[in-house]
């Protein structure tokens, strides 16, 4: 039984390590189609919706778009090098990511509703999902290059430190129009500036194999 579990694992680490190239070329366009929803939905929300409510709805839909377009780009990318989409290590990839994903998800429930008691509240998920998200990558780094993980963690750092702003200061929380800004820099601005920066740095790597 043992030695079954084993043997499964190990055809599963290979079959990852044989997959990392795929997961490296979807990357960049996966940074750059998430950067531009983030961008959108960041001047969106710039443009007018002053409730919590709308906020936290315009980033979960924010949210759920990108999502959508990164499983499309990431299935175009097997179909193109003839890999299955949904093979065991891909399970294992989305299984790791999910349960972060699923809890900052889980937190915003409360704030989906029109009125709310404490709808200021809501701009405190703002450092919640910087982290979660960065714990999603930092799960997701573990079949991906390295930078991946890095780019986790500055999600992670930023989250933390925005957190750590809120309980040392009491004016900390943003207001609706910086909340919108901030979330459109972090996940508009700095994924497309990843995004280009993969491509930039793909044809070195590709030399260099």
């Amino acid at each position: 039984m043992e030695s079954n579990w084993a043997s499964d694992n190990l055809q599963v680490i290979r079959t990852l390590m044989e997959r990392s190239s795929l997961y490296r070329r979807a990357l960049a366009p996966v940074m750059i189609f998430a950067g531009c929803v983030g961008t959108i939905a960041g001047t969106i929300g710039l443009q007018g919706i002053d409730s919590a409510s709308g906020f936290v709805r315009l980033w979960i839909l924010a949210g759920l778009i990108a999502a959508a377009g990164v499983f499309v780009l990431i299935r175009r990318q097997a179909l193109k090098d003839v890999e299955p989409v949904w093979s065991s290590p891909t399970r294992r990839v989305v299984q790791a990511i999910i349960p972060p994903l699923f809890v900052g998800l889980v937190a915003a429930v409360p704030f989906l509703a029109s009125e709310v008691r404490y709808p200021e509240l809501a701009l405190a998920l703002i450092p919640a999902w910087f982290a979660l998200y960065g714990c999603a990558l930092c799960a997701a780094g573990a079949f991906m290059p390295r930078g991946i993980k890095i780019f986790g963690w500055f999600f992670i750092l930023a989250g933390s430190a925005l957190f750590i702003a809120g309980l040392t200061r009491t004016a900390a929380l943003p207001t609706l129009p910086q909340a919108h800004g901030i979330m459109g820099v972090a996940f508009g601005l700095i994924h497309l500036l990843y995004g280009g920066y993969l491509y930039v740095t793909e044809p070195k790597r590709k030399n260099a194999v």
